[in-house]
């Protein structure tokens, strides 16, 4: 099977089927810095060096808000 590369945003209506082989890379943000939750859309995945109240944490958009991954609160650098 070949090697696909991307630049930018991947995006699958079907899912993705395969293994991983290899780390993910996620976009790096602070709270301040974040894009809009809803502009980014539900499911979309980002790190942010000081979303668990100034420590780092991946979250995860509910369509509205950056949610953390360890409770489902929303992102805060305090």
């Amino acid at each position: 099977m070949g090697t696909t590369t991307f630049s930018g945003p991947v995006v699958s209506q079907n899912g993705f089927s395969g293994d991983v082989t290899g780390a993910i890379k996620v976009p790096t943000y602070t709270v301040a810095g974040a894009p809009s939750a809803s502009t980014a859309g539900a499911g979309t995945v980002i790190y942010v060096s000081n979303g668990a109240a100034g420590s780092p944490i991946l979250a995860f958009s509910d369509g509205t808000n950056w949610k953390r991954s360890d409770t489902g609160g929303t992102i805060a650098s305090s």
